[in-house]
């Protein structure tokens, strides 16, 4: 193990947290005002630039070079579009067949105070966030009825390349795009601000998106001139009782450009990077870090992948970091934090890190990519196995379920318990873990993602939420 203390670059401006109430949601984002683009055929009056054609399962895009880390300022809006095909229609579910105990339900819209402490309550909604890479978008899927509600351009060229998606306590998400540059975009039309000039909100409430500055419920954009950027992960927020909202909420992300390879945190409520470090010590190759995701103090874990295998671990409070090499094994696609701030890495094998004896334990479960823990002492690891879905049990690290599933890739879990899987390709798929049905959504567009696409695994990091 490497531990460094960093040079490090902080900037002093930090701005004041917005205080709002999560209102009880009465419909989906956008549910209120229709898009207006298209002409009702299934296509969209936006034209979008292609990137990654988000087939190669080695996640090798094309990323557009640059000569410095992050730009000042934000790119000019532009007008986008290509059609946008919803490839068949989903299958409807009134609700699960069986109730999951799936803990604190902090990140679909209602704060726990509403709820008598988070525990036993149903969730307002719930949404599963999938970018649809070679589009340069992102679809907001509800959980429960299994439709697309919300797709939303996540660059302003719309040549983003978007890939890892992150959900906050507060319900909102957060995209990073390969090819540079993190947008937040709020999944409660009530937070969205009048900014294009049309009376009322504008925002996409189906599989078509809105060209960028006409939707109004992106919070922000962040432009960054990195040659890969992939991790993106909220940390976790502080309750405020008072207003029943989190407040303080700050984002992880992680670029590369050239040799040099950033950890950023950003405000979550503006986008300005609030502190930086350049991590020494990493193999220089094309993705830098590749997956990321937070432990229940908030402090930001990222994997890297390929020959120089390492596990990085940057401090939410000092932005110190160690290093430590990782197993002999194959190249370490998916990573999580579970309820007991163990760090897991994904792929033909598990291999489950434990910070606090420095040890790893490793075992070949003939997984593939995604991965995410539930919660509880029986909860099980979930991995993507290209067709299937294999459970791990976390302790002896054995394969105790495994459901065929098509094309299994991505792995995110939602607060009703059910266990979603996202192809390399155009589907979704909810996979009931007590029987192994599925429910599918076909509608995506050259899908690309692994990542906490719920927000589940922020609210499960190292048991719950922190006191704060």
């Amino acid at each position: 193990m490497v531990r460094t203390k960093p040079m490090r670059v902080r900037t002093t401006s930090v701005t004041t947290a917005l205080i709002t109430t999560l209102g009880i949601a009465t419909a989906a984002c956008g549910s209120n005002t229709p898009a207006t683009t298209g002409d009702g055929d299934g296509s969209s009056g936006v034209s979008l630039s292609a990137g990654e054609s988000g087939s190669s399962t080695s996640d090798g895009g094309t990323a557009s070079a640059s000569a410095t880390g992050m730009s000042a300022s934000a790119s000019a809006s532009a007008t986008m579009g290509t059609t946008v095909a919803d490839s068949g229609e989903a299958e409807s579910s009134a609700g699960p067949p069986v109730n999951f105990d799936v803990g604190a339900l902090p990140d679909v819209g209602v704060p726990p105070c509403e709820r008598g402490g988070g525990n036993g309550g149903d969730p307002e909604w719930s949404f599963l966030w999938a970018s649809n890479s070679s589009q340069g978008t992102i679809s907001k899927i509800d959980t429960q009825s299994v439709t697309e509600v919300g797709r939303f351009i996540t660059r302003p060229d719309g040549a983003g390349d978007p890939s890892r998606t992150s959900v906050s306590q507060s319900g909102h998400v957060a995209v990073a795009n390969r090819s540079g540059g993190v947008t937040k975009i709020y999944a409660d039309e009530s937070f969205c601000e009048e900014s294009n000039g049309t009376p009322g909100i504008q925002t996409s409430n189906n599989n078509m998106a809105l060209p960028w500055g006409e939707e109004e419920c992106v919070a922000w954009h962040t432009p960054f001139n990195y040659e890969s950027q992939r991790p993106v992960a909220w940390a976790q927020g502080v309750l405020d009782e008072a207003s029943c909202s989190y407040i303080n909420e700050r984002l992880w992300t992680a670029g590369r450009v050239g040799n040099t390879f950033d950890v950023l945190l950003l405000d979550g409520d503006t986008g300005v990077v609030m502190d930086q470090v350049a991590v020494v010590g990493l193999t220089n190759d094309f993705y830098g870090m590749y997956g990321g995701a937070v432990d229940g103090d908030g402090n930001f874990w990222a994997s890297t992948l390929g020959s120089g295998n390492r596990l990085v671990r940057v401090d939410m409070d000092t932005m110190d970091y160690e290093i430590w090499n990782t197993p002999v094994g194959p190249h370490w696609y998916g990573m999580t934090v579970d309820d007991q701030n163990h760090v897991w890495l994904c792929s033909a094998d598990a291999a489950r890190f434990d910070y606090e004896t420095q040890t790893f334990m490793q075992a070949t479960v003939g997984g593939w990519t995604g991965c995410m823990a539930e919660r509880g002492d029986e909860g099980l690891l979930w991995m993507a196995s290209g067709n299937s879905l294999v459970g791990v049990d976390r302790e002896n690290l054995t394969v105790v379920s495994n459901w065929p599933v098509p094309g299994s890739y991505g792995v995110s879990i939602d607060f009703y318990g059910y266990i979603w899987t996202v192809e390399n390709g155009d589907s979704a798929h909810r996979v009931d873990p007590s029987d192994g049905s599925i429910t599918s959504y076909n509608g995506l567009s050259g899908a690309y993602t692994y990542s906490d696409m719920t927000g589940y695994a922020l609210t499960n990091a190292g048991g719950g939420i922190p006191s704060g």
